[in-house]
């Protein structure tokens, strides 16, 4: 009789169960809604609408003239300033890989390390990375000054007056200068990340590698870098996707010039959507941008998410 009673109120609990969970994974849903109405609006509503516009001709008030894939055709066939943004944003890319992480990683390792006043110094990197771009832009505008800026006088105190250059109106040196102050300003974010990551580094694992004979050297680069997976994921991806849509410095110090020396792919988006009212091309280059960075972001956290 007992074994009758249970296998007749068994679907009954686990229907109650179903139900139950049902109603949990509604509240859910409605708790989460606020977010995604609020993304939506903000974010996957407007990339999509422009992806739509990118396949049009317009200028903002007329009508609209379909031309399908003719903006992005003209981009990368017929336009040399697209190319010359482009050719830059890769560049900002090279110099970030190489000296952004490095710099910021060997920061990291310095200030994990127990001394006097190191607290300090952390703040001191960290600081310029709470400042705007756009007040960093103007800061290194000035010192780069020509005629009475810090570096130029600084070099003039040294004796150096021949080393003086206007370094922001040299068509060859200007994207570099530019990202020598974005460096300053930018390198503190990544540097905490990296002290983050290398306080979670068993301590007992590098004072075994050290008995077993490895060198310091040979314990940074066999140990303690591949601990440091997850982070390189994070700041890799963070700093990459900064590259590409790097803007406000860059308007702040030199708007794109000397000649387009500067252009970005996000500068050459704002000049051609806002002041020419070239709403088709703007889109096309604004999918380009966000495409490329799918296309350069995605793999690699994939790739480097996989288990060994």
């Amino acid at each position: 009789m007992f074994h009758n009673l249970s296998w007749n109120t068994a679907p009954h609990s686990r229907r109650r169960y179903s139900l139950k969970q049902k109603k949990i994974d509604i509240k859910a849903y409605l708790f989460l809604l606020p977010a995604f109405v609020i993304f939506s609006s903000v974010v996957i509503i407007p990339t999509l609408y422009s992806f739509y516009l990118s396949f049009f001709s317009w200028n903002g008030i007329g009508e609209k003239k379909f031309v399908a894939l003719k903006n992005y055709i003209n981009l990368f066939t017929v336009d040399p300033v697209f190319i010359t943004a482009l050719k830059n944003n890769f560049i900002w890319i090279l110099l970030t890989v190489l000296f952004t992480v490095t710099m910021s990683l060997l920061l990291a390792v310095v200030l994990n390390r127990s001394f006097k006043g190191r607290v300090v110094y952390r703040a001191i990197f960290y600081v310029p990375y709470m400042l705007s771009w756009v007040v960093v832009g103007v800061i290194w505008k000035w010192m780069y000054n020509p005629n009475m800026g810090f570096i130029n006088e600084f070099l003039k105190l040294l004796g150096l007056e021949n080393f003086k250059v206007a370094w922001l109106s040299e068509p060859k040196i200007a994207l570099y200068c530019v990202y020598f102050a974005a460096l300053w300003q930018g390198i503190g974010q990544p540097m905490i990340l990296f002290l983050s990551g290398l306080q979670t580094v068993p301590g007992d694992v590098l004072e075994a590698a050290t008995i077993d004979g490895a060198g310091k050297i040979k314990g940074f680069f066999y140990i303690t870098v591949p601990m440091l997976k997850e982070t390189f994921v994070v700041v890799l991806a963070t700093l990459i996707i900064a590259a590409m849509k790097v803007y406000d410095i860059i308007k702040v110090m030199t708007g794109g010039g000397p000649g387009n020396a500067t252009e970005t792919l996000a500068t050459y988006m704002y000049s051609q959507t806002f002041m020419y009212n070239n709403f088709g091309k703007g889109s096309a280059i604004a999918s380009a941008m966000f495409l490329m960075m799918i296309f350069i972001i995605v793999p690699y956290v994939i790739y480097t998410a996989k288990e060994d």
